[in-house]
């Protein structure tokens, strides 16, 4: 990740921060930054030139702990050449692997779960000194509420707040609330300051994150609440939240949604499975007729809303014809865009302690071609519905395939491109749509 345009202080050391996974990452890593900033590091965006790397890591997957790995055993190459270079990694990896990441292949120097960031500095000095350094002890309080987040790679235009850290939903495939701890939220004082500063700054959207934003409680301010009182910051910032669990997203929430203007109207509302008995099995505590009736109150409430979706195949038992239930939920619910993944069973979760992975890896790959094909057809189907339309845009940046043309997201969250014109990232424009993608509107300014 590169790490641009952050104010440097009388520095010894070079900095370079990797990171991996989901937005909550990205928010830690710029906490990280600010840390590190304060005890004197300069920040840079190439490992080469780097004293520390630290790798930020997800441990949701399989697939993600291997990519870390693979990227360790490069990072090896370059202490060979450059014996000084401490390598940490952090996050959610390293709260589940500390031992493991420490022995193997002598790979890594620093070892710091998601509540031991403060602790960075003396790590490293640890470190620097030749001893293994390890910090991943879980926390019941800390929030990292009153440090600055160093807005890492900023386009300038949008940021993350974390208002909240750990998770309480104990599903049963998750390794969130062994990694991550208990949940904890902010105090909202704290969170709409940020959000006041970042408007003053110039930025024009922010997104509410937490592992589940809908259980934000302090004392006695609740999500609604809060949603609220960020959008009070002013009538021109965007606030975007995630993420929602469907068991606790209220018609308090989807109200404050419809009140406001400059509360997009977009929700993620993971479903995980379309059939009652597995989703049981994952503990998620509804069932499919529960979340219909969600959907239903969501677009009763907030018309023409945009929603999206995580899916899982290949859940432990999963029978064929329960996955032709979430086929079929998809195809009802009609979500604009969906996470899809094949199931990987996590050490240490509910699930891999009390159930068979006993879905073929053949299965679990047919099953997810077939819930991809399903939502691919469903997002262009969602996209046309907007030709001949005009969307507001939040202008963030050039197009990936020309030069020419901007991008922005839509109120529903939807990427869409048009021609540049004298148009620049943090204006709002008004696009007509003319064609649509799967996954983008085209259209002109009018």
């Amino acid at each position: 990740m590169l790490l641009d345009e952050i104010p440097v202080k009388t520095a010894t050391k070079n900095l370079y921060i990797e990171t991996y996974g989901c937005a909550m990452n990205v928010s830690d890593s710029e906490i990280v930054a600010s840390v590190m900033l304060e005890s004197g590091f300069t920040a840079i965006d190439n490992e080469f030139d780097a004293d520390v790397i630290f790798i930020n890591t997800c441990s949701i997957r399989e697939g993600a702990e291997t990519k870390i790995w693979n990227r360790l055993t490069q990072l090896k190459h370059l202490k060979k050449k450059k014996p000084e270079l401490l390598v940490g990694v952090l996050g959610c990896m390293a709260e589940r692997l500390k031992t493991k990441l420490l022995e193997k292949e002598q790979l890594v120097d620093v070892v710091a779960g998601p509540d031991s960031y403060r602790d960075l500095p003396n790590l490293v000095m640890q470190a620097e000194d030749g001893n293994k350094a390890v910090n991943v002890l879980l926390s019941r309080e800390e929030t990292y509420a009153e440090l600055s987040p160093i807005r890492l790679n900023s386009n300038g235009v949008t940021a993350f707040i974390s208002i909240m850290r750990g998770c309480n939903n104990m599903c049963s495939f998750c390794v969130v609330p062994f990694t991550r701890g208990r949940e904890r939220s902010r105090d909202a004082q704290s969170i709409v300051k940020e959000a006041q500063d970042l408007w003053n700054d110039g930025y024009k959207e922010v997104t509410l994150l937490g592992q589940n934003v809908d259980s934000y409680n302090h004392e006695g301010i609740s999500f609604a609440n809060l949603l609220e009182m960020t959008a009070q910051v002013s009538p021109t910032l965007r606030v975007r939240f995630s993420t929602s669990h469907p068991k606790d997203i209220t018609d308090d929430v989807l109200h404050v949604i419809a009140k406001y203007n400059n509360i997009c109207n977009y929700i993620h509302l993971p479903m995980q499975s379309g059939n009652s008995r597995i989703l049981e099995l994952m503990n998620r505590n509804y069932t499919r007729e529960w979340y219909m009736d969600k959907v239903n109150r969501i677009r009763e409430i907030i018309p023409g809303c945009g929603i999206s979706t995580d899916v899982i195949v290949g859940f432990c038992g999963e029978t064929e014809e329960e996955h032709q239930d979430s086929l079929s939920l998809m195809g009802w619910a009609n979500f604009d865009f969906a996470y899809m993944y094949a199931y990987s069973e996590r050490p240490g979760t509910l699930a891999a302690r009390q159930f068979a992975d006993d879905v073929s890896e053949a299965d679990k790959a047919r099953r997810l071609t077939e819930i991809i094909l399903q939502q691919t057809r469903k997002s262009t189907e969602q996209n046309k519905r907007f030709i001949g339309k005009t969307v507001r845009v939040l202008v963030e940046g050039f197009s990936k395939k020309s030069k020419d043309d901007l991008m922005g997201r839509s109120d529903e969250n939807i990427v869409t491109v048009f021609p540049k014109s004298n148009h620049k990232p943090g204006d709002y424009v008004n696009v007509l749509v003319e064609k649509t993608t799967t996954t983008s509107l085209i259209g002109q300014v009018v």
